[in-house]
């Protein structure tokens, strides 16, 4: 079954019904089920002509015009930064397979921007609406950053490279908490909401920390407060 041409008011040809359902099946998944046959894991049903009959799983089915919009958004989440929905099996796929289609000369990279001054440089790195976002911070010796709380906003840091202090007090409280982390030894530290907190750079080089934070950064709601842990 071919997916019916859409004509304009002229009767011209005009575009493919993006309503069009179809169903697909992932190559990987095709492999598997020969596979199962040929090992005899499948049996199969007989039909009336008395052949045996053996069924590709899963099937996905969709729409033409979903199809088109889940590739097409695919190059785009370079720049936007959000990670395609892995949730979902034929959209995985679907990523998968855009990805061997590549060229090596030119498709595998990808630039990032870098927030840069004297103090290091903070860039981000992957989004998704469902799990918030990861970023690499690189902080120069001696450098303190943070000093700053959220409501709701919660963190995890972990430094990957170099020496680092991470300082907690509760908000209208005075007691202060210290953890001293090593990327030598890998070691995460959750920031929880209602602390300000901060992070030193304790060695001779640069620091790196690979942060992730449940909500993807809305400017228009930044949800940080600044406030000095001493």
């Amino acid at each position: 079954r071919k997916p019916k041409l859409l004509l304009d008011n002229q009767g011209t040809q005009c575009h493919l019904d993006p309503a069009f359902s179809l169903p697909l099946v992932y190559i990987d998944d095709v492999a598997a089920c020969l596979m199962a046959v040929l090992q005899g894991r499948e049996t199969g049903a007989q039909g009336p002509d008395g052949l045996r009959y053996f069924e590709v799983k899963p099937v996905h089915t969709t729409t033409l015009g979903a199809l088109a919009q889940t590739i097409e958004g695919f190059p785009e989440s370079r720049k936007n930064l959000q990670v395609p929905n892995q949730a979902d099996p034929l959209t995985r796929k679907l990523y998968s397979t855009y990805l061997s289609y590549l060229e090596p000369e030119q498709g595998f990279k990808y630039p990032l921007c870098a927030h840069r001054d004297d103090r290091g440089s903070f860039t981000e790195f992957l989004r998704s609406p469902e799990r918030g976002q990861v970023s690499i911070n690189v902080s120069r010796p001696g450098i303190v950053k943070g000093n700053h709380w959220h409501h709701s906003k919660n963190e995890k840091f972990l430094v990957v490279s170099g020496r680092a202090r991470i300082r907690f007090r509760r908000v209208g409280e005075e007691r202060i908490y210290d953890y001293l982390v090593d990327g030598g030894t890998p070691e995460v530290v959750d920031i929880p909401t209602g602390y300000t907190h901060s992070i030193v750079n304790l060695g001779d080089t640069d620091m790196v920390t690979l942060m992730w934070c449940n909500e993807c950064f809305n400017p228009g709601r930044p949800d940080t407060i600044y406030e000095a842990v001493e």
